[in-house]
């Protein structure tokens, strides 16, 4: 895909991971909705870009994502206020082990029904140009973290859930690419939630073993995952793949030894 001049959605665009895609986004030329339930900082950002970039090539939606009527809301507003949609970044996350369900909310269903309703405003069978659909995910959706373990739980299910969808997409003739990006820690606000006992409940008494993890896996710079993004959309072969992005190996793309059950493998 040629970026110039599409139009992007991308949900957390407020800060961390979400809002350096924004930007890098918008330095390859396209037009973005910043989609953020932060409102002070969402405003923020868009000032930040439109110092840098024309400022009609952002807008900002306040929208909690966890809501079906306000996720809606925001696809339609973006839609309406560009005149068409070729990119949703799927990116607003939190970590919340104490209320877990939020956790399920936020990361899982608001990433699948954002991949729904972006189909709904992408594919060829409703008119549109297709696009591309971008999951986040992470590390922990690969393996299992002993600390968080719903957050692990919602990471895999974006896993699963892009890889499935993104053969339905291709088997229907969308036109949508989906693909997911895991990355390990990440320098964001997230990362920090990992201190504090309203999001990490009794695991909050495991704080130095995450510590330890984050020496073993080091911390990335939202640039880098917004580096991979970048590839992601541009790489027009790329359906279905899960993006790895590691202190160590960098930007890479994590291998299945098995095959889809499609295939007819019998060793399953």
């Amino acid at each position: 895909m040629h970026l110039k001049d599409k139009v992007a959605l991308v949900t957390g665009a407020a800060q961390g991971i979400g809002n350096a895609f924004a930007r890098a986004l918008l330095e390859k030329g396209c037009k973005v909705a910043l989609v953020d339930q932060n409102v002070e900082r969402g405003k923020a950002s868009k000032d930040a870009f439109d110092k840098q970039f024309e400022a009609q090539r952002t807008i900002f939606i306040s929208c909690d994502v966890s809501s079906e009527e306000k996720l809606k809301d925001a696809f339609k507003k973006a839609f309406e206020h560009f005149g068409k949609l070729d990119i949703v970044v799927n990116n607003a996350g939190v970590n919340n082990e104490k209320n877990w369900e939020i956790t399920v909310q936020v990361n899982l269903i608001s990433v699948i029904r954002g991949t729904y309703i972006g189909l709904e405003h992408m594919k060829t069978q409703n008119g549109h140009n297709g696009g591309v659909i971008v999951n986040v995910a992470s590390l922990a959706g690969l393996m299992p973290v002993a600390f968080q373990p719903v957050y692990c739980a919602s990471k895999h299910g974006v896993i699963g859930f892009t890889r499935s969808i993104a053969m339905a997409s291709e088997a229907a003739n969308y036109g949508v690419r989906i693909n997911t990006i895991c990355p390990a820690f990440v320098n964001t606000p997230i990362l920090q939630s990992i201190d504090k006992e309203e999001n990490m409940g009794q695991y909050v008494a495991y704080i130095d073993k995450i510590k330890d993890m984050m020496e073993v896996y080091g911390v990335l710079e939202p640039t880098l995952i917004a580096k991979g993004l970048i590839q992601i959309l541009e790489d027009d072969s790329l359906n279905g793949q899960v993006m790895k992005i590691t202190t160590k190996r960098g930007i890479h793309f994590h291998e299945y030894n098995t095959a889809p059950i499609e295939t007819g493998n019998s060793n399953l």
